[in-house]
């Protein structure tokens, strides 16, 4: 997968920041297939989800082996993330990418064989979720940090925000698939799933891009441990990461949706799957605009006003009692949150040096998992205490109190103009 210099394709490290356009950006062959790739094994990732925790409590009809399903996959991945990261910095991202998906490729052709063999159990269920949290684990650094390698600097926040628009498309379309191919059989979701894993392992194959020289350094904790020295030493890349993850902590809603539907907006079950998808295709919108019309200037401005318009739109769901508001101050999230995600991305791969960008995404990933796992929990203990419309409104004022709060604490943030830094 490695190429000579003279055959990069989409690479290009030595592009400068040239004017650039939507144009340029679908050009870039490598790139291209890499995104392909990421859309196949992200659909088929999402229905393999679905799919197990279906399975499960079809078993077992048990709430806690249910979420034990969650755990096991979250778990090896918190444990692991640093290390691939490490690992990510010193070994091919392409190929550490192809070997996370064939991992993924054999989960999902294990719970094939097994549910058409009658063998499938609560206890192959739990392994094989422990088995996803590892590949997830190596797949996130790596992938997040081969971006920059297939396009130039210029094209950056166009590629990103293209990649999230690929991610929200999985994240819409892999339930939603999922739910269909149940009614002729679960079966029927794996064996998509496995061809699915099968396409994205193929497509990375066709990658080609110049892999930069890995570091000569021995193994040690100091060095796994550099992404985390690196962030702490620029105060503007740890205030654009922790900021997402005190915004979402704080701010999310989606684990009392069920409770909204029911107890205040009075509505049928459908509606949890309308409210559940609003953020996702607020995202999907604004990333598609943002890959168009990528942001230039004021990029600091924008980033804490996207989190502060995230805060409002929780104020506004908590205090709705229309599915309709509901579903708009939702989506309108979705696309804050967007906003969000663009510019602290881009910033993360902008101004990381190559041989860090592995253990810097490692960091990255921890932060946003760990945001949305406690921030579910989070959400769950303030609504036992105050309610769901006071959990809520709670999280939308404390949201609007750290955006304000970051423009002290992290003014080079706050003044930062342009992604790319002259």
């Amino acid at each position: 997968m490695t190429t000579p210099a003279g055959d990069l394709g989409g690479h290009g490290g030595q592009g400068g920041d040239t004017a650039s356009s939507f144009a340029d950006l679908l050009t870039q062959r490598n790139y291209l297939r890499f995104w392909a790739s990421r859309l196949v094994t992200q659909l088929a990732a999402q229905m393999v989800m679905v799919a197990l925790g279906w399975q499960m409590y079809d078993l077992t009809g048990s709430a806690w082996d249910l979420g034990l399903v969650g755990l096991a996959q979250f778990l090896p991945a918190l444990v692991l993330t640093l290390p691939a990261g490490h690992v990510a910095d010193r070994h091919h991202r392409g190929r550490i990418v192809m070997g996370s998906n064939g991992a993924q490729l054999v989960v999902a052709a294990v719970l094939l064989a097994a549910t058409l063999g009658g063998w499938a159990s609560r206890e192959l269920i739990l392994l094989l979720s422990v088995l996803l949290g590892m590949a997830r684990a190596f797949q996130l650094p790596a992938s997040q940090s081969l971006t920059p390698l297939l396009v130039r600097p210029a094209l950056l926040p166009r590629a990103l925000a293209f990649n999230a628009s690929g991610m929200q498309v999985a994240i819409i379309g892999g339930p939603a698939l999922a739910g269909l191919l149940f009614t002729v059989g679960i079966h029927w979701v794996y064996a998509l799933g496995t061809l699915g894993f099968v396409a994205g392992t193929l497509l990375m194959g066709g990658v080609r891009y110049t892999a930069p020289p890995p570091s000569s350094a021995a193994a040690s904790w100091a060095t796994v441990l550099a992404g985390v020295r690196f962030l702490w030493q620029r105060p503007t890349l740890l205030g654009a990461i922790s900021l997402d993850l005190f915004a979402v902590l704080l701010g999310g809603a989606t684990a009392l949706l069920p409770m909204f539907v029911k107890d205040i907006l009075h509505a049928e079950p459908w509606v949890l799957g309308l409210l559940r998808a609003a953020p996702a295709v607020g995202a999907l919108a604004m990333s598609v605009w943002l890959a168009r019309h990528p942001l230039a200037r004021h990029v600091g401005h924008r980033l804490i006003a996207s989190v502060a318009v995230y805060g409002l739109c929780m104020l506004v769901f908590g205090a709705s009692t229309s599915v309709w508001l509901s579903f708009a101050a939702l989506f309108v999230s979705g696309g804050a949150d967007m906003v969000s995600v663009v510019i602290r991305q881009t910033l993360v791969q902008l101004e990381t040096p190559d041989d860090m960008r592995g253990r810097v995404s490692a960091v990255n990933g921890i932060f946003i998992g760990a945001s949305n796992q406690l921030g579910e929990f989070e959400s769950g203990a303030t609504a036992a205490w105050l309610g769901p419309v006071g959990s809520v409104l709670l999280g939308g004022v404390g949201v609007l109190g750290v955006a304000l709060a970051w423009i002290r604490l992290f003014p080079g943030l706050w003044q930062r103009d342009r992604l790319l830094a002259p």
